[in-house]
Formats: structure tokens, sequence, C-alpha cells
């Protein structure tokens, strides 16, 4: 074999061998994204839960979970997440701390996402615009703060706005103490006018393109190898033809 096919080859199986490791991982993601949606099913068809099961139990067996809360909203401390998009659109999600009025948990707020709002640099809105009454029936989905992210969490140029929710800075920012979970508020998640607030979706049940990724990096492993299979073959065609009129 001349070393241009050893080259070749070893191209082809490099490749090969790239692809094949990428569709295995999203095959893996698909295995992933299936049981997280198994297990949102699972919480959602549950009975709804309340704020002192919040308080006595371990909030992680609560997650995705409905809850009901009747509080009271403190628009002055509401903060947003940034640049979050939906409905085709830039705008912010909207975060505010709410108290139950049912004395279930003294001192103590939960963060409720009430909804998303148009803001075209994905920062800034009219708050005033968002105020839904002094005190407020939230149903909602119970999520966990996410993970610490890189950097700060707060957007440099405005004080209420966030890349992603830390526990300890906003109870700091809000000045109270907060639950351990943050509430999804559920509701009509269709604009129909930009001033008004609507509800964020709660996570989608689809697998996703998953599959067809995968199925996609197996192709391309087979081309990679049939390629160098049929160059392999057409080298040793030439050569052999070559031979024959030499002869």
């Amino acid at each position: 074999m001349k070393p241009r096919e050893v080259l070749m080859g070893v191209v082809a199986v490099l490749s090969a061998a790239g692809c094949i490791r990428l569709g295995i991982w999203q095959l893996h993601r698909l295995e992933e994204r299936r049981t997280k949606n198994a297990l949102i099913a699972s919480q959602t068809a549950a009975s709804w839960a309340t704020v002192s099961d919040a308080r006595m139990q371990d909030t992680s067996t609560l997650h995705w979970r409905r809850m009901k809360v009747r509080g009271v909203p403190d628009y002055q401390r509401e903060t947003v997440l940034s640049s979050r998009s939906q409905n085709g659109s830039v705008g912010v999600q909207i975060v505010t701390p709410v108290k139950p009025v049912d004395g279930s948990w003294p001192d103590t707020s939960i963060l409720v996402i009430r909804g998303w709002m148009q803001a075209p640099d994905g920062r800034t809105y009219a708050r005033a615009s968002t105020m839904e009454g002094d005190t407020i029936d939230v149903e909602g989905l119970v999520t966990e703060f996410p993970p610490p992210g890189k950097g700060q969490s707060r957007m440099p140029s405005l004080a209420y706005a966030f890349r992603w929710l830390d526990r300890d800075t906003l109870s700091k920012e809000t000045g109270t103490a907060l639950a351990p979970f943050v509430l999804l508020q559920l509701g009509d998640t269709v604009q129909r006018d930009v001033t008004k607030i609507v509800r964020v979706p709660p996570p989608s049940l689809s697998e996703g393109s998953h599959k067809s990724y995968a199925v996609q990096w197996f192709m391309f492993a087979t081309i990679a190898l049939g390629g160098y299979v049929a160059f392999l073959v057409n080298q040793r065609s030439t050569r052999g033809g070559r031979s024959s009129n030499i002869g």
C-alpha cells in the first residue's frame, strides 16, 4: 500500500471515529431528554404541592410539581432575566418576590417567574405595565435554582437585570429570605399585546433533534469509510489498467 493510501486511510478512520463518537453522544443526549421528560410528566401529573410541603420536604423532590400560592408581590424589588426569546422576539423574563399570605412561611418570599415581556434590547421594560394586583394567585411549576454560572450574574449596566438566578445575590437584592426554589407561573403564553406580560411556556416534552443528529453523524461515518474503500478500488483499478497496457 502506497503512503498516500495509508494517509487517506488514517484520515478516513479518524473521521469516522469522530462521527461515531458524536452520534453516540447524541444518543446519550436523547436518553437524558427522555428521562427528563418522564420526570416532568410524572411530577406534573401528581397532586398539587403546597408551600408547607416545600418548607417541610427536600424541595428537590418537588421539582416540576404544580403549586398554588396566594401572596403579595413586591414589584419594587422585581428583577428580570435578560435576553430571553419567546414568540420569535427578544425580551425579558420578569421575576417577582411573592410573600405567601397564609403565614405558612413567615418572613420568606418565593421568587416567581411571572412571565415574559418584549424588550428589544433584552433588558429594559415598562415596569408599571406588568403589575397584576396587590395580591395575586399563582399557579405554577416548582423549579430549582440553576447552578451558578461563570462571572457575575448581574448585568453590569442595569441593577435589576440578571443573566441567571442566584439565590444569595437575589436575597440581598430583595432584602428578604428566599425559598429554595423558583416558581414558574403557568397561563396564556400567546402574546396579543406587546405592552402586556405573557406567561413563559413550561418545558417542552418533545425529544428534540437528537435522534436525527445521531443518524446524520453515523451516515457521515459510513460515507467516510465508504469513500475510502471506493478510493482504494479506484486506485487498484487504475494500476491494473496501466499494467495491462504495459503488458
